[in-house]
């Protein structure tokens, strides 16, 4: 049996400028981290030989690749030309469709699996270039690149998307006291409303092309150098301020990110303690994240009631291979 664990991510600042419709025109960031909640992918021997059993949200047993109708097992079996005789699970702490970058996170990690499967090495990023591949080229979601590298890679990064295609990962270090102070602030909320990420993610897309979007997004883009610099000086009240700013300018990008529910619990926040935050992943529903003082932290709790409290910590790992049994 190999079984992978594979990160989920947050992403802070820049979201948007991941996708090729814009960082073809100016280079892209994304300020991110990945989290200790993960997608877990396991590999065993099927008792039937002839047969693969896929086990996710359904189960689905096959005696040819083809018939899977999971579109991202399909590829990425098909692409390794996995045989049968193999039963893989998957397992998530979070559910899909709640921004923290789900999708690719399976991707990773099916693809770190397959690989260990195989025998093959796998480089963060290997995992991570393949996993857009997949996902972008060969499956045509409309989206970015940054979940890709956030789940590969792990930790506090800054991901700089090139015009050439390429992608620049640069770590980002405070030293641990800052880390855990910004850990400690944070405070991320369940909306309790699961969507696909598709629809918002298309109509951003399709919407790059004006130039008051563009430019929105250049100014996000900014906005990641912005952070970094105010967590390397511990600055971490202008951490939630910068935030604040690129939720403003996110909500611009495309008409279904937010609604009425969510900007009435994002106000409510602002006015118990919160100096900044924003909707997890391409808006819509999922986690909303805040940053919030420890003094005012209970205070937020209460008056966000209705809304799940979700506590997390910082991961940087990224995926790996956390089991590797004998068959």
């Amino acid at each position: 049996m190999i079984i992978t664990r594979t990160p989920f991510r947050i992403s802070f600042v820049g979201g948007g400028s991941d996708m090729e419709a814009f960082y073809s025109r100016h280079d892209g960031a994304v300020i991110s981290t990945s989290i200790n909640k993960y997608m877990y992918l396991s590999s065993h021997k099927f008792f039937e030989p002839d047969q693969i059993r896929l086990k996710y949200s359904q189960t689905e047993t096959v005696s040819q690749i083809q018939d899977i109708q999971h579109p991202i097992f399909k590829t990425i079996l098909e692409k390794y030309n996995i045989e049968g005789g193999l039963e893989f699970s998957s397992i998530a702490d979070v559910p899909a469709g709640t921004g923290m970058g789900s999708s690719s996170s399976f991707t990773v990690g099916l693809l770190h699996n397959v690989r260990s499967h195989l025998g093959l090495e796998s480089s963060k990023e290997q995992l991570a270039a393949e996993a857009c591949e997949i996902e972008i080229e060969r499956l045509k979601e409309p989206i970015g690149k940054q979940d890709q590298y956030a789940a590969a890679y792990g930790g506090l990064n800054i991901f700089r998307f090139k015009r050439n295609g390429s992608v620049e990962v640069e770590p980002v270090n405070p030293g641990p006291i800052k880390l855990k102070c910004l850990e400690s602030n944070l405070m991320m909320f369940y909306t309790g409303l699961q969507r696909s990420a598709s629809g918002i993610l298309a109509e951003q897309k399709k919407n790059i092309s004006a130039d008051d979007k563009f430019e929105n997004l250049k100014s996000m883009t900014f906005l990641v150098n912005d952070l970094k610099e105010c967590l390397l000086n511990g600055e971490l009240n202008d951490f939630g301020k910068i935030l604040h700013e690129n939720w403003i300018l996110k909500q611009k990008l495309a008409g279904s990110i937010s609604s009425g529910y969510i900007d009435e619990m994002y106000n409510i926040a602002l006015q118990n303690g919160a100096l900044g935050g924003k909707l997890l992943g391409a808006g819509g529903g999922g986690f909303l994240l805040f940053y919030c003082p420890k003094e005012n932290q209970d205070k937020l709790k209460e008056a966000l009631k209705p809304l799940r409290y979700f506590p997390f910590q910082f991961e940087e790992d990224g995926s790996k291979v956390v089991y590797l049994g004998h068959e």
